[in-house]
């Protein structure tokens, strides 16, 4: 994880690469000597990996709609569709990104960056197409993006199964491509350096497989075996070193996405203390006396004022996020809940915000050896193993002050302790529920793309309380799978997005159709 700077943020629209040949006397007039005037690999690499890690954590407001969706917390400015499971139309804005691979290769030096920079495009695609087909189901995928070389402008949408097919291959190429390659410039999160992004491609592909574990018995997929393939023989992310992340600084613009540092910045949703944070999060975190909780959030002023002490379980109250509106402002007046620990709003380099973890990784092993796809250690191994380093983690970004743990450390003594208090027992679907929760709690404030969310589509766990008095999907008595095609579908590839609902759904693109990936 390296820290990123907004120097290296540019716009570069496709058209401009296209540069003209001699010089009018215009151009030398209208020349910047200050600035480049020539399109490099490394410009166009930078950005499109901020496309896919700043755009999607984004800042204030919309730093917190994941979890919102992911039950982590409420949200008191109103009535937040994400909150109350309201789904509208998804957009396809990540697959523009993915057009400015072909110049990046063709403006990179010679053959190892070249190899460097085609890995990366292979990883991005992937990253890409795998984020929106999630969302919705079969996408543009063998016909996306080639509008300028091919002219199509109105793609074809493959398959669900075709789209997941082609993510397993691209990131097969990204670790064969940058296992050859070279140190490449233009690279915010690890500096370029090529063994990194092998090692991440290597675990997200995991990550891939673990979501098509309804498909095990697909010939063409072959999960499981792809899955042993690559905990065998490819490297893979080692510590939360390795994390697919941003970190944050004091530089202007490069803050962390939640903090009001210096005071008066700006930040009004801080102000406002908009945030309670949930029973679905505090709750479990009591239960099991997880230290976590002193860090990540702070004691109810209520339950202090009646004498409870910073460090008493008790002192920390979660709102369920399914109440209805009103009851939950009832509460934010009464100030007795618990909001975001004051960490999270003065420190401006809080904690790197990552898409992609180590301990996610670990919990995505410590589930297959659950499922007995791999033997090459126990699942509470691995369980052990995300449980140490979101801990860790945790605990190393938090500087030792009352107010940010409230004295109530994390240290390798706790976390082995906490380790024998919840380590797997009981039946195959209790043990995922204790794997799945763990994930839940590391992913607090991380992994910014709906994570939480589509593990409990996919597994119903953590479970989230469906009030069917409050709840804004129609039918009020579940919860929406999917998000809508986009409308800018409708307007200009219509007759391709019709097939695919016909194809998918029998003509109805509906919040509540279930995708092939969903299907057993």
């Amino acid at each position: 994880m390296k820290n990123y700077s907004l120097k290296n943020i540019l716009a570069v629209p496709l058209g401009a690469i296209t540069l003209l040949a001699g010089c009018s006397k215009f151009d030398k007039i209208n020349t910047d000597p200050n600035q480049t005037s020539q399109v490099t690999s490394g410009m166009l690499a930078t950005g499109m990996i901020l496309n896919i890690t700043r755009s999607s954590i984004s800042s204030t407001k919309g730093f917190m709609q994941p979890y919102l969706l992911g039950k982590y917390l409420t949200w008191g400015e109103g009535q937040e569709s994400f909150q109350y499971n309201k789904f509208g139309r998804a957009n396809f804005d990540r697959l523009l990104q993915l057009r400015n691979i072909p110049p990046m290769l063709a403006y990179a030096e010679d053959d190892g960056l070249r190899k460097s920079y085609s890995g990366l495009g292979h990883f991005i695609r992937a990253w890409q197409f795998f984020q929106t087909t999630m969302q919705v189901g079969d996408i543009p995928y063998s016909q996306a993006g080639k509008g300028e070389s091919s002219n199509i402008i109105q793609p074809a949408y493959d398959t669900q199964k075709e789209v997941f097919l082609g993510i397993l291959n691209e990131l097969d190429s990204a670790n064969i491509l940058l296992a050859q390659g070279k140190k490449f410039a233009g690279d915010p999160i690890y500096a370029g350096e090529v063994d990194n992004w092998r090692r991440l491609a290597n675990s997200f592909q995991l990550h891939v497989l673990m979501n098509l574990y309804r498909k095990t018995n697909d010939p063409d997929l072959k999960v499981i075996a792809r899955f042993n393939d690559i905990v065998a023989n490819r490297p893979l992310m080692r510590s939360y070193a390795d994390n697919f992340a941003l970190t944050y600084t004091a530089a202007a613009g490069q803050n962390y996405p939640w903090s009001d540092v210096p005071a008066g910045s700006g930040n009004s949703f801080v102000k406002s203390n908009y945030t309670m944070l949930s029973a679905t999060l505090i709750d479990p975190l009591k239960a099991m006396k997880d230290r976590r909780l002193f860090y990540y959030a702070k004691p109810s002023p209520v339950k202090i004022a009646a004498g409870k002490l910073m460090t008493d379980w008790d002192a920390y109250v979660g709102a369920e996020p399914s109440n209805a509106f009103p009851v939950l402002q009832t509460m934010r007046v009464g100030k007795d809940y618990s909001d975001l620990n004051n960490r999270y709003v003065n420190l401006v380099n809080a904690e790197p915000v990552s898409l992609f973890s180590y301990a996610e990784l670990q919990f995505v092993l410590a589930e297959a050896a659950l499922r007995g796809w791999i033997s090459t250690a126990p699942a509470q191994t691995y369980y052990a193993a995300g449980i140490t380093s979101a801990m860790k983690f945790t605990a190393a970004y938090t500087p030792d002050l009352e107010d940010y743990h409230h004295n109530m450390k994390i240290d390798d003594n706790y976390i082995q302790t906490y380790i024998t208090t919840v380590a797997l027992t009981g039946s195959g679907d209790t043990q995922l529920q204790q794997i799945i929760l763990q994930k839940y709690l590391a992913g607090f404030l991380q992994g910014s793309n709906y994570n939480a969310w589509y593990e409990h589509r996919r597994t119903g766990y953590p479970v989230f309380i469906l009030n069917a008095t409050t709840n804004l999907n129609t039918p009020t008595t579940q919860f929406p799978v999917r998000w809508l095609y986009p409308a800018n579908e409708l307007s200009f590839n219509n007759a391709n997005m019709d097939a695919a609902v016909q194809r998918q759904f029998g003509g109805s693109d509906n919040v509540n159709s279930v995708m092939w990936l969903l299907k057993d």
